[in-house]
């Protein structure tokens, strides 16, 4: 079965978001949650049908997802999920890094703010609960890169789907969730003291997040 909750559960808050964008969130939500895992056949008329919509967003969201690759299709066989490597996700790391070390050289966030999303990410800790932890330290780092004014660096950086990445990388690489909290302190006292190698400093914090294949690890 096709997961319904998440495109019904869109619909209500996200009600000028395209169709596609929401059929989007769907599988996203589905890949973050484990419905789908690597190997699963999307049948886009299935999936349709179950959804209660035309074959035609359906379409429209997996080849946004194929340019993610977090799907993959081939002729005469349809849409799959990817079998995600260490390097696969490396690499969005990579990109991100490079992406949040521009932002913070184009503008400072609000230490402030971000001393918001650390409370909020030490409380998910507290809690115990990996999903929040992920939510906020992605909030955190939103911060950092809509501070720098830069659209396109925005649009960029949202179009990894950071979260989703985040808890991809957790789950299939991870036996437990990184210390988020422990991570960001340094990070937080680098902001509040303005401190000028930010930049390199922030560049590290998100690779170090990045799996690492295991003879990396001897």
């Amino acid at each position: 079965m096709y997961p319904r909750g998440p495109i019904i559960g869109l619909v209500e808050p996200v009600l000028r978001s395209p169709l596609r964008d929401q059929i989007r969130q769907a599988v996203l939500d589905g890949l973050v949650d484990g419905r789908w895992k690597p190997g699963d056949r999307i049948v886009e008329r299935r999936m349709a049908a179950e959804l209660g919509v035309s074959q035609a967003p359906v379409r429209e969201a997996l080849r946004e997802l194929e340019a993610l690759r977090l799907i993959e299709s081939a002729p005469n066989k349809g849409a799959r999920v990817r079998g995600l490597t260490r390097s696969d996700l490396r690499e969005v790391y990579e990109v991100r890094a490079g992406l949040e070390e521009t932002a913070v050289r184009l503008g400072r966030p609000s230490v402030e703010a971000l001393r918001t999303h650390l409370g909020r990410l030490r409380d998910a800790a507290a809690r115990g609960s990996p999903r929040d932890q992920v939510r906020h330290g992605v909030a955190f780092h939103r911060e950092i890169v809509e501070a720098s004014g830069n659209e396109v660096l925005v649009s960029v950086w949202e179009s990894l789907c950071v979260e989703v990445w985040s808890h991809l990388s957790i789950r299939l690489f991870r036996t437990h969730p990184h210390e988020n909290v422990a991570d960001h302190e340094p990070l937080m006292e680098a902001f509040e003291r303005d401190d000028p190698g930010l930049g390199v400093l922030l560049r590290e914090h998100v690779l170090g997040y990045a799996p690492v294949e295991p003879e990396e690890r001897a």
